[in-house]
Parts: C-alpha cells; sequence; structure tokens
C-alpha cells in the first residue's frame, strides 16, 4: 500500500493525510467509503457464528422507553437460533467478536485498514440489529471505524465532557448524552471515531455494521503484562542463587528491613533486565500472543511446495531484532529477516520469494505450516 496515495476508503483522503488530520483526532464521515458494499456474511452466517460455544456474542434489548432505565437487558451468548428473538421484534441487537479471525471474507475486508499499525490491531465486530436496535449512548476507548455493511443506521455523535454512566444498567450507557451530530448511513458508508467520542446507532430498519477496532492498552495492563512476563524468565534464566548474609550482625531493631537484603532485591531486577533486547521481545511475544479462544489445526505432513501464505488468525510482527508469531519470538537478520518481514507485511510469499530463503528460514516455515500457522496456496 503506497501510503501518499487516495483512497476511496478513505474519502479521497490519502493513509498519510488521514493519519496525520484525524486519527486520535477528530471523526471523519466518508459516503461510500465501499461502492456498492455487500456485508460478506448474510444475517444466516452471523447468526449461526453466535451459536459456537467458541465465539464470543452478546444478545442487547431495550425495553419500552420510560420505564426506569428502559429496562436494558445484555445476555451473553452462545445463543441457539430459537433462543434469539423474532426478527418481527423492535429494539434488539445481537454483537459478534472477533469476525475477521471466523470468516476470511471479514478478514480480507479487515487488510483493506493495514495503514494503522497491526499491534494496534482489535478486531472486527457485527453488530445485527432489528429496527430501533442499539446499545444505547456511549463512548469507547479505542479508535474505530463503522462500516454499515446492511440496511440503515442512525449515528448520532458528540464530544461529551460528561462521562457518567446510568447506575444500574448492565451497559455502560451515558447518563446524559449531548449529540452534535447525526447521520445516516446505508451500505457502504463508513463513520471514523476516536477515542472517547460519544455516539449512539439506531437501526432504522434491519442492518449491520462492521466495527473495525484498534485497541490501546492502558499503562498499567501493559506494564502489569510484561512484568509478568519478565518475573517467568527470571526463574528460568536467573537461577536460584540465595541471598547470603555472613557480616549480619546482631539487631536491636528486628522488624527493619537489612540494607543489604534491599541491594540483592535491586541487583535481581538489575540482572532481569540486563539484556537490552528483553523489554522489546517481550512485548512482541504479547502483542501476537493469539486470543484464549483462538486455535489451530495441525497439518503434520504438509510441505512447502510453491507460495504460502499467514493463516488468518495467526498474528506476526517484527522488530529491529526478532520476528513474532503467535505469541514467539525468533532472532533475525540478514537475507532471512528481509524475507521474514515481507512474509508480516504482506501475509503471504510467493514461490520465487520462498525460493530465497535459507534452509534454516524453510526449516522455521515448515514448522509454522505443520503447527497451523502457514499454509500453502
Amino acid at each position: 500500500m503506497n501510503i501518499h496515495d487516495p483512497l476511496p476508503l478513505l474519502g479521497g483522503l490519502s493513509p498519510h493525510t488521514f493519519m496525520r488530520r484525524h486519527w486520535q483526532r477528530k471523526p471523519l464521515l466518508i459516503r461510500q467509503a465501499i461502492p456498492g458494499f455487500r456485508a460478506p456474511l448474510d444475517r444466516a452466517a452471523v447468526f449461526d457464528l453466535a451459536a459456537q460455544p467458541q465465539v464470543q456474542s452478546r444478545l442487547v434489548a431495550a425495553g419500552a422507553k420510560g420505564k426506569g432505565t428502559d429496562a436494558w437487558t445484555l445476555r451473553q451468548g452462545p445463543f441457539t437460533r430459537r433462543a434469539l428473538p423474532s426478527l418481527k421484534t423492535p429494539g434488539w441487537t445481537l454483537l459478534v467478536q472477533g469476525v475477521d479471525l471466523l470468516a476470511d471474507p471479514v478478514h480480507a475486508l479487515l487488510q483493506r485498514f493495514r495503514f494503522v499499525p497491526d499491534a494496534r490491531l482489535d478486531d472486527v465486530m457485527v453488530s445485527y440489529a432489528s429496527p430501533g436496535g442499539g446499545v444505547g449512548p456511549h463512548f469507547d476507548s479505542y479508535d474505530v471505524f463503522l462500516l454499515q455493511a446492511h440496511g440503515r443506521r442512525r449515528w448520532s455523535i458528540g464530544r461529551q465532557k460528561d462521562l457518567s454512566l446510568q447506575e444500574g444498567v448492565p451497559l455502560k450507557i451515558l447518563r446524559r448524552f449531548e449529540p452534535e451530530a447525526s447521520y445516516d448511513l446505508e451500505p457502504g458508508d463508513m463513520l471514523y471515531l476516536p477515542p472517547r467520542y460519544a455516539h449512539d446507532g439506531v437501526a432504522l430498519d434491519e442492518c449491520m455494521t462492521y466495527s473495525i477496532g484498534f485497541k490501546a492498552p492502558s499503562t498499567g495492563d501493559l506494564a502489569a503484562e510484561l512484568l509478568q512476563r519478565l518475573a517467568q524468565d527470571a526463574c528460568e534464566e536467573l537461577g536460584s542463587a540465595l541471598y547470603r548474609d555472613p557480616g549480619q550482625g546482631a539487631v536491636a531493631d528486628p522488624a527493619a528491613v537489612p540494607d543489604t537484603l534491599v541491594q540483592f532485591a535491586r541487583q535481581a531486577l538489575d540482572r532481569a533486565m540486563r539484556d537490552p533486547l528483553v523489554l522489546a521481545r517481550n512485548l512482541g511475544e504479547h502483542l501476537t500472543e493469539p486470543k484464549p479462544w483462538v486455535w489451530f489445526d495441525d497439518a503434520d505432513g504438509a510441505r512447502l511446495d510453491g507460495a504460502v501464505q499467514l493463516d488468518r488468525r495467526s498474528r506476526m510482527m517484527y522488530d529491529r531484532n526478532h520476528v513474532f508469531i503467535n505469541g514467539e519470538s525468533y532472532r533475525a537478520s540478514g537475507a532471512d529477516a528481509r524475507l521474514m518481514r515481507q512474509l508480516a507485511d504482506q501475509r503471504r510469499l510467493d514461490a520465487r520469494a520462498l525460493a530465497r530463503a535459507s534452509a534454516g528460514a524453510r526449516e522455521l516455515l515448515q514448522s509454522w505450516c505443520e503447527a497451523g500457522w502457514l499454509h500453502v496456496c
């Protein structure tokens, strides 16, 4: 992708211009971002996904207006078709998460948005709604593209200063939503919203919306994850050398922590961080860790022959020193590193590129094929 070429997906803006003007700054409404767009999955396919136990799905419904908090209800899936409301019943919404990992056409749609780093990608959520359906006025803590796939939905949006939420409601619904603009989206239209920009989408008729979301890890969550990984590495790499204090004298204040023990602890942490690449390695492994419900089918006997492509569920990234895939890291340099980076960026290698791989790189790619992470195409 040439980031300086204009894209209909971004209303004629180039990815470079969009990221500079709008990303994390202000909304953008794009009429016919994908002209003639038709939902990759029909209603029946979305319902089938919601019935699968490993798929995350939710059912949201709003009761009659004026009854307390509008009688919002939230249920977690899976849902058989008989467990869903009638299509004639207004005001309900089915949300299905991670559809890009479940269906090739949705994964292909996601590739249009790779002008944003893969490290920021969360997933594609499909929202099916009967007329009047929605999840109430709310805000997200991440960037999102709202692509209308079927029917019509009215989006009301606004900068929201008061972020207080309704009490006693199973959803995070704003107590006092103050919209500043309203747009009716039809198939192919798309709305980009930066984090914490309040919005409320209501189905004007039977509709489906595809939400392409980009995660933003919090400081605390990311630190906790990396510290946990560092702790695991420390247990394996630092050994079990015990604290020794042969020079310790008798004390009159036994509750005081010895300075020598504090120093011992500091040295242990310094040793854990001594490798200058340890932080980058653990970050890359974390960013490519598959979601807990994702699994791969082993392909024993699969052979590298011709072009290869990553499985849609594989997450592959790299930094200056490593290649990361599905939570694992590998040191890489030279021609093999360039080849692996090409695979990560393009998610495929043609036969000519694969022929340039060293014996070690081919052996590694072969192991990925057998693990189901990579497929011959």
